[in-house]
């Protein structure tokens, strides 16, 4: 029974000795400590007269004699006391019947994490202690020196963040069968370092977006260059995008990795469909040139009558030839220029737009990739400084 049974309540004193901080689960939305609890007690059914005033030092054995408090862990999953090379347990009792009871312990323990601005986030995670069967009537649980009851080994230190700070606090708990119960709190925070992931994250996704620009100064007509790179760059964000989400617990809510994956995603899958449209246009643009060339009479050697009220010699000795000139190299530019003149001729003559539909098709598909190579760099900047100031 415990200590002045039927009394006020035992004062029970503790404090700890974090020894280690193991791991971190996202996954799991857990953690897992080891540390050195101590409780502090008087039971004066323990007192002795000693001339020394001496205090005596006993191991785990007389512990399962004797009352001690029956400390758990709230919220924890997994814990137990280390028993190498035996069990890690130690008893002192002083003259006056003060006890000091000690344990090395390792628990895992829930922590509800927020993971919204992962992985530019700050966790707060806390272990509690609390008595099962005694509630604040028969037992006060209290940090023995305030603030100054938790300790940490310098030496501690995590891979993907770093230790903010530990803190004490003390609650009370209510159950509805049960009653009020004294809880403890140890609340630590945790900063996540960003270096990790931007190598392994953020850089590749940015090179891939920046990669997929590179289409834009390749020549439309250059299919087997263009398309490949395209559909390169798509796979790779696949794959970034899965791999991320393979190592994380499947939440409900957008993550601030998600927000510069898929955006980023988006980018690259853009530049794919903005060389589909230069494709179709310029197909479009073919095949209206080709009906041209076919409602066009053969000039071979003969100017055009119309053209030589509006045009230089210069013009009429280069549009005059246009049959000839199908069968030389490099014609395909003086080609296009007679025929754009005359069919602008035909239009004066019969009223048609023809030509001019012909002219605005010809400057949009070659103002797609033009106006690519400034909006795709410049809405990607923007985006990524907006991202980092919100989230920084």
């Amino acid at each position: 029974m415990r200590p002045g049974f039927g009394g006020p309540a035992v004062p029970v004193g503790v404090d700890v000795q974090v020894e280690s901080l193991d791991t971190i689960s996202e996954v799991d939305m857990d953690f897992t400590m080891t540390m050195y609890i101590r409780h502090y007690w008087k039971d004066e059914r323990l007192s002795f007269h000693s001339t020394t005033n001496k205090s005596m030092t006993y191991d785990g054995r007389l512990v399962k004699k004797i009352w001690v408090p029956d400390m758990f862990f709230v919220h924890s999953k997994k814990s137990f006391t280390h028993d190498t090379t035996k069990d890690n347990v130690m008893l002192r009792v002083y003259p006056d019947g003060k006890v000091l009871y000690s344990q090395r312990v390792t628990v895992t323990s829930m922590c509800s994490m927020d993971l919204s601005r992962f992985p530019l986030d700050t966790q707060t995670c806390s272990l509690e202690i609390e008595s099962y069967a005694y509630t604040d009537d028969d037992l006060m649980l209290y940090w023995k020196k305030g603030n100054n009851s938790l300790s940490t080994d310098e030496n501690i230190s995590l891979s993907q963040f770093l230790i903010q700070e530990f803190q004490t606090t003390t609650k009370l708990a209510f159950y509805s069968s049960t009653g009020w119960y004294n809880r403890l709190y140890i609340t630590f925070t945790l900063r996540r370092h960003i270096f990790f992931f931007l190598l392994q994250t953020y850089f590749p996704a940015t090179l891939m977006v920046m990669l997929s620009w590179v289409s834009f100064w390749i020549d439309r007509r250059a299919v087997p260059a263009r398309v490949p790179l395209g559909i390169t760059t798509v796979l790779t964000m696949s794959t970034i995008i899965t791999g991320v989400n393979a190592s994380m617990p499947r939440v409900s809510y957008i993550k601030a990795v998600d927000i510069y994956l898929w955006v980023s995603f988006v980018f690259v899958f853009l530049s794919v469909i903005e060389y589909a449209a230069v494709n179709y246009l310029s197909t479009v643009q073919e095949r209206k040139e080709k009906k041209l060339r076919e409602r066009l009479p053969c000039t071979c050697g003969m100017t055009h009558p119309g053209m030589m009220g509006s045009y230089s010699e210069e013009d009429v000795n280069n549009t005059g030839n246009y049959g000839c000139m199908l069968e030389e190299n490099g014609a395909m530019k003086q080609q296009r220029m007679m025929v754009h003149l005359d069919i602008e001729e035909n239009d004066q003559i019969t009223g048609h737009v023809g030509s001019s539909a012909y002219s605005s098709m010809w400057v949009d598909t070659h103002a797609i990739d033009k106006y690519s190579r400034v909006i795709f760099p410049g809405s990607y900047t923007l985006f990524n400084i907006i991202y980092w100031s919100c989230y920084l």
